[in-house]
Order: structure tokens, then sequence, then C-alpha cells
């Protein structure tokens, strides 16, 4: 079986650019060179759920964000330290955050959701 060719190396991503895919991701700014978001959650439990799942898709993707952890609150902090920037994979990374941190079963579900505050944009 032929090995795959390595993937090539990450390049920083123009403010421009980053600026216009920041507009898909409300709550996200780009702040120090690095995309930046916080989540406000109901208690210690919530921020150990968020930061562990945070932490399962990091690892599948090996694209680590740096993490902010205390009572209620999560910061992430994107960027790619071998690029020396932002790139396409913070951003990506950045949405599948958001989309797991804000997650809510769809009306008309199986699910019905929690009553709980549970994880909120501040």
């Amino acid at each position: 079986m032929a090995k795959a060719a390595p993937a090539p190396a990450p390049t920083p991503l123009p403010p421009p650019e980053i600026a216009d895919r920041l507009k898909t991701l409300p709550g996200w700014r780009f702040e120090g060179g690095a995309l930046v978001r916080e989540y406000q959650t109901d208690g210690w439990p919530t921020t150990l759920m968020l930061v562990n799942a945070i932490g399962f898709f990091a690892e599948a993707a090996d694209h680590h964000p740096d993490l902010a952890v205390s009572w209620g609150k999560v910061g992430v902090r994107l960027w790619t330290h071998s690029a020396g920037g932002v790139t396409a994979s913070d951003v990506e990374l950045a949405r599948l955050i958001e989309l797991t941190a804000l997650w809510r079963p769809p009306a008309g579900s199986a699910f019905r959701g929690t009553p709980k505050k549970f994880v909120t944009s501040p």
C-alpha cells in the first residue's frame, strides 16, 4: 500500500481573509494574532464537559487550541504555532467548536434538550 503524501505546511491567512471568514462565526474575534472566543457555562461540570468535547475534536484533528478554564467560563484561543498565525485549520476548528458548544436538539427531535442554561454565548 502506498504511503499518503504529507500535507503541505499550513500558511497564515491574511487579515482581510480572516475578517471575511469570521463573518460566519459570530462571537469569534481576531485578537493578538489568534482567533478568540469565550463561552459561559452553568457551572463547573458543564465547563469540564465543554473542555473535554473541545479536547476530543482537537486531538482527533491533531490541532490544539489554548484553553483558559475557570468556573462557568471557557476561553478558546486558536492559532497555528508552526505557521506563526491563523490558518484555515484554525477557522475549521473554531467552526467545529462553535457547533459543539452551542448545539441544541432541533425542533421536532426525539431529544427534548436540557432545561438548564448549559453553554451560552456571553
